[in-house]
């Protein structure tokens, strides 16, 4: 995969569009001090986003997947993870909810939001080391991987003490255990599978690129005159 920058009208267009949901994400939340809370999330990342323009700018692929990744979280934050109806959805279109069918217990959007933390935010984590000097190679893969574990385990922290501090109900509905003592656990690991799945996937794209290509050379540039 190539790492050109998208173009400028690309990336905007995906700003006013988040924009967009943000505002509509804002009108009558179902908990306006969690909505707050989960929002600082997006104006951390967002905001690091612009001041550190100049130095990164996302490729088309990557923009598009942090994109998607702050809908989903913009949802959350809309209904609280522990009540996004899913299930309304589910019924609506096939007639039953999506508990019935696979004998879930809980709301799992938290979970998926886990997942594609990893999933979604792997590729992303990997161009801006290849763009801070990290060689292509076994380490461009493992390292995502590693970050995302980490940076897991330091929101379950930062998660945990918010809901320490605010306590009662706002604490509860912020943390979102669902009454499960290893809700923290379960989403480091989903979100340690979405990297892992991500970069495995990614690599053997990879390794399969020169079977495409046979006939250029070794000595050939990548498509574009940029590296993997």
């Amino acid at each position: 995969m190539q790492l050109e920058p998208a173009p400028r009208r690309y990336l905007l267009a995906l700003l006013m569009t988040y924009a967009v949901l943000w505002a509509m994400s804002a009108i009558a939340p179902f908990d306006r001090h969690d909505w707050l809370l989960e929002n600082l999330l997006v104006v951390a990342v967002v905001g690091a986003l612009l001041v550190g323009y100049r130095h990164y700018q996302p490729s088309r692929a990557a923009a598009t997947l942090i994109f998607a990744y702050l809908c989903l979280h913009q949802l959350g934050a809309h209904y609280t993870y522990a009540k996004v109806p899913y299930d309304d959805w589910w019924q609506a279109l096939t007639g039953q909810t999506l508990s019935e069918v696979t004998g879930w217990q809980r709301n799992h959007y938290d979970r998926l939001v886990h997942l594609c933390y990893g999933l979604l935010l792997a590729y992303p984590m990997r161009e801006i080391m290849l763009r801070l000097g990290l060689r292509p190679g076994l380490w461009s893969y493992v390292l995502p991987v590693e970050v995302t574990l980490s940076t897991s385990a330091i929101y379950e922290l930062i998660e945990w003490t918010g809901a320490e501090l605010l306590g009662g109900g706002l604490g509860r509905t912020y943390l979102g255990t669902q009454n499960d003592p290893w809700d923290a656990q379960k989403d480091m690991a989903l979100a340690t599978l979405g990297a892992l799945a991500a970069m495995l996937w990614l690599a053997l794209l990879h390794a399969w690129q020169p079977f495409r290509s046979p006939c250029r050379s070794s000595a050939d540039p990548a498509p574009g005159g940029l590296h993997r």
